[in-house]
């Protein structure tokens, strides 16, 4: 019997080609969408690509959605989902003091506690099965905060902190459970943000150059970005592997900003993040280093 994977937040970026890619391998492919014209595309997608797989409707904010998604896996397959890949998530941008509580709500709504939801309403059947997988794809947002990016970071460190317990709590019942930390990628999530400072800029703020310069460091880093496929793989390894590893940190952004935020002293790195994120008045060679090794997303 094939073995069987959810994958959330399936109609672009790495869900998309994660879903694709597990499909093609042979795993029974259940990939969500939030409404039934994405559905639809991520069918007419997956039909080009000459590969099969089963679309179901999904808003992680929304329980009763996560509920009756899980209930269509899981009769489907005979208990549910062999692995989850929980990749849904939103961007959320601005100073801490600018952002309202509405927006914190829905991005921890969709980034940690729909995360988590999807997590509970699986694990039942993987440990009745003795086996199961669950990979969280994060980022190094989690584990690296910037400024103009405080609750995104926040609710990736979350999403992070619970991943590791969650590990701790399924493995006796036969449920791995692993993190993929991607660092900076081309994907769709940089234009939002971009188009999201353009907002925030326009209103009365103490960070509105901060926010111009943002956008345009990162409109212009979109340009550069490496593709999403080193992250793809990684998801995927992290699925298929017989032993997945517990943490796998993707590009040489990510190990290079881990490494320099452990070692670096943080005065230095608070300068750096700021300049990157928009701050102007820096050195040439500061401005340029900042920008391409500490671009955000």
């Amino acid at each position: 019997m094939r073995r069987s994977v959810l994958v959330t937040g399936a109609t672009s970026g790495v869900g998309l080609g994660v879903a694709l890619r597990l499909a093609g391998a042979g795993y029974d492919v259940f990939a969500t969408a939030r409404d039934e014209p994405k559905a639809e595309k991520l069918r007419a997608v997956a039909a080009e690509c000459a590969v099969r797989l089963r679309t179901v409707l999904l808003d992680v904010a929304d329980a009763g959605s996560c509920r009756s998604a899980c209930a269509e896996v899981a009769q489907a397959t005979g208990g549910g989902p062999w692995a989850l890949v929980n990749n849904a998530g939103v961007p959320l941008v601005g100073a801490v003091e600018d952002v309202e509580d509405a927006a914190v709500r829905q991005l921890l709504e969709v980034n940690v506690v729909g995360a988590a939801r999807m997590a509970r309403l699986v694990l039942p059947g993987m440990r009745e099965r003795g086996e199961g997988r669950i990979v969280n794809v994060s980022s190094l947002a989690g584990r690296i905060a910037a400024p103009g990016m405080g609750w995104y970071c926040a609710g990736k460190a979350a999403l992070g902190a619970l991943n590791d317990a969650l590990r701790m709590e399924a493995g006796p019942g036969g449920v791995q459970v692993a993190v993929v930390e991607a660092g900076a990628y081309a994907s769709a999530i940089q234009g939002r943000a971009a188009d999201d400072l353009a907002a925030l800029a326009g209103r009365p703020t103490l960070f509105g150059a901060m926010y111009r310069e943002a956008e345009a460091a990162l409109r212009e880093a979109g340009t550069r970005l490496p593709s999403a496929d080193p992250v793809v793989s990684a998801v995927c390894q992290a699925v298929v592997a017989r032993r997945p590893r517990h943490r796998y940190v993707v590009g040489r952004q990510a190990k290079a900003g881990l490494l320099a935020d452990a070692l670096v002293p943080v005065r230095v790195r608070d300068h750096f993040k700021r300049v990157a994120m928009g701050a102007s008045g820096a050195h040439p060679a500061v401005e340029y280093a900042a920008r391409r090794w500490c671009t955000p997303w």
